[in-house]
């Protein structure tokens, strides 16, 4: 169960109540109460108490903006201090297209920022705006698509839907489809994913989707642990496979005896 920082604890209305408004905001109380065989206004108290205690913080619309006419939404790459991240993310946000700022814990690239223009002029306005604030640009791209799924574990259904590979395809461009046994004595084993990315063990270009161990298919987490024999699935935007098995397979000979 989740604990609230303020004691409140989840039960399963709640994540019934979590999962239908991630998967549509628009959800009525009443269609929400007969998935979950309760009143409309046992739900309508419940997301009462889950607003008021700040779980559910705000309803938002996603916006095709192509649809909306033809803007043009840039991603940037922003490495920014940690001790500044915070109040960079905030100034960032107010700056005139920003729509989205996603703040990371730790390593390079730590800051996101999602902005719409209706022309790559615009989009240059933006990236002025952030060198201004001191905040640097690793890297930028237009994004083509991006997609969204409620979190499984508040799922009420015992058949969680797993994403379509084509679902990542889309969102990292020209990425391949791998495959590969983990070996006993590879970088990764032992290590879960989070501790692997921040090690930089596993990096940007890599991005683990299944793992297959024994009979049992896993859906990766930051807390999953990578073992040895572990049949793992994985998207790659390395130019070659040998660079993208390397953080699964035992090191070169001398490698390892150095």
């Amino acid at each position: 169960m989740t604990l609230h920082e303020e004691g409140y604890r989840l039960d399963d209305l709640d994540r019934c109540i979590i999962y239908a408004l991630m998967q549509d905001g628009r959800a009525t109380a009443t269609s929400i109460a007969e998935n979950a065989n309760v009143s409309g206004a046992t739900v309508r108290n419940r997301i009462e108490k889950l607003e008021d205690r700040g779980i559910i913080t705000s309803y938002r619309a996603h916006i095709d903006f192509e649809a909306a006419g033809g803007k043009l939404r840039n991603l940037y790459l922003c490495n920014v201090p940690v001790p500044e991240r915070e109040a960079l993310a905030h100034e960032a946000r107010a700056i005139p297209g920003v729509i989205n700022v996603r703040s990371l814990m730790t390593g390079r690239r730590n800051l996101h920022v999602l902005a719409v223009g209706e022309s790559t002029r615009d989009l240059q306005r933006v990236s002025r705006s952030l060198s201004k604030l001191g905040i640097e640009i690793e890297d930028e791209d237009l994004l083509e698509d991006e997609l969204f799924n409620p979190y499984e574990p508040f799922n009420p259904d015992d058949s969680p839907r797993a994403p379509a590979l084509n679902d990542f395809i889309d969102l990292t461009g020209n990425a391949r489809i791998l495959s590969v046994s983990v070996s006993s004595d590879a970088p990764v084993a032992g290590m879960s994913l989070e501790e692997a990315n921040q090690t930089g063990v596993l990096d940007e270009d890599t991005l683990i989707i299944a793992i297959e161990r024994g009979d049992e298919e896993i859906m990766p987490h930051g807390y999953t642990l990578v073992q040895a024999d572990d049949i793992v699935t994985l998207l790659s935007r390395h130019r070659t496979d040998a660079r993208a098995y390397e953080p699964f397979q035992a090191p070169p000979q001398n490698e390892a005896s150095s």
